[in-house]
Formats: C-alpha cells, sequence, structure tokens
C-alpha cells in the first residue's frame, strides 16, 4: 500500500490545439513617432482642482514626463503618461507666456499653468504642479522647459512674418486689380468719344464736299 501511495503518476500527454483565431500583430501608434525628446524622467503630477470646497491641490498621475519637440515644426508639448495603465495625464503646448513658479512647501516642484491641456481629449485650462526625486531633476526640468519656450517663441514669430509678409502681397494685388478696374472704363470712354468725333468729322467733310463741288450741269453753262 505504501509502495502503491508513493508511486510517480504516470506523464501526461502533451496536447496542443491550435488557435481558434489568428490574430494578426498590430502597429500600435503613439503619435509621438514625428517628434523627438528633448527631456525624459519621472515625476509626480498634480493639478489644482477648484470645483471642491476649500478648492485643492490633486495628484493627477506618476509616470514619465516628456518634452518634445516636432521634427518638422517648431512647436514643442509637455507629454505625461500615468505608470502601467499609460493613460495620459498632461498634454498641452509650450507657450512663451507660461512661466515655472517655484512650490512655497518644496524646492523639488514647479507650478504653472496653460489655458488648452488636452490630457481628457478637450482642451482645458490647468494650473498644474510637478515634483521630482530631488532638487538636480528639478533644475534640469526647468532648463528644458526654458528652452522649450524659446523655440515656441520663435516660431510663433516666423510663423506672423509670414502671415503678415501673405497679406501685404495680397493687398498690393488687389490694389492692381482695383486701379486696372478703374482705368479700363475710362480707356473705354475714351476710345468711344474719339471714334464719335472722328465720325462727325468724316460725317463734315463729305457734306462740304458735297456743298463746294460743282455739279456737271452748272460747269456746262458757265462755259456757255
Amino acid at each position: 500500500m505504501a509502495e502503491e501511495q508513493g508511486d510517480a503518476p504516470p506523464p501526461s500527454p502533451e496536447l496542443y490545439f491550435d488557435p481558434i483565431v489568428d490574430l494578426p500583430l498590430v502597429d500600435l501608434k503613439t503619435l509621438e513617432e514625428n517628434e523627438d525628446t528633448l527631456f525624459k524622467m519621472r515625476a509626480k503630477l498634480y493639478r489644482y482642482d477648484t470645483a471642491g470646497d476649500p478648492p485643492e491641490w490633486k495628484e493627477r498621475g506618476t509616470g514619465d514626463v516628456k518634452i518634445l519637440k516636432h521634427k518638422t515644426g517648431d512647436h514643442v508639448r509637455i507629454l505625461m503618461r500615468r505608470d502601467k495603465t499609460l493613460k495620459i495625464c498632461a498634454n498641452h503646448y509650450i507657450q512663451p507666456y507660461m512661466e515655472l513658479k517655484p512650490n512655497s512647501s518644496s524646492d523639488r516642484a514647479w507650478v504653472w499653468n496653460t489655458l488648452a491641456d488636452f490630457a481628457d481629449e478637450e482642451p482645458k485650462a490647468e494650473l498644474l504642479a510637478i515634483k521630482f526625486a530631488n532638487v538636480e531633476n528639478a533644475q534640469k526640468f526647468k532648463e528644458a522647459f526654458y528652452e522649450a519656450k524659446d523655440i515656441s517663441a520663435r516660431f510663433l514669430k516666423i510663423q506672423k512674418e509670414a502671415a503678415e509678409e501673405n497679406e501685404s502681397e495680397d493687398g498690393s494685388s488687389d490694389s492692381d486689380d482695383n486701379s486696372e478696374a478703374n482705368t479700363s472704363p475710362a480707356k473705354d470712354t475714351a476710345s468711344k468719344s474719339t471714334e464719335e468725333v472722328s465720325d462727325k468729322l468724316s460725317n463734315l467733310t463729305v457734306k462740304e464736299e458735297n456743298q463746294t463741288s460743282p455739279s456737271k450741269e452748272e460747269s456746262k453753262e458757265s462755259e456757255k
């Protein structure tokens, strides 16, 4: 009986079943393929919730915060995703008006506001705060943030100059068209007046010739 209990169980056959549905590999797009990473570091993000009474800071997520610059255009944005779920908790452009302000309670945190954050897929004004593991990482974020501000300011300046040039070109072409439109009726009236004058002159000359030239009968009588 003991020997029977101590015997090893019989080996089980190896079973293999073909999958019912063959799923192809899917290439996931993060929408970061056309951007260069200027800064990437782990941090914790907060948002200032004004809906509560009293208003308070609420944690929005922990993960890698990135400062991304587009490869073809000089616009820069902040993108942050939560750990594990990879859900976006910050997504907005860095504008020249933005300013990083130190948090009064920590030297490892910065506060700034944005008029349009797209973390919830709709633009929303937010007051955000970010906290890093140490002061050195916080300073690196500040340097990258202000570098992004300079890039954005240059990009907006170029766009403004291009728009002004287009407006000036459109204005000059419109003025040329208007001048041509204004001069063409004058040309038409002048040509008509000259034609009318020439017709009148031709009629006058014909009548004068008829009146001054003697007929054949009058010439014969004068000869007699």
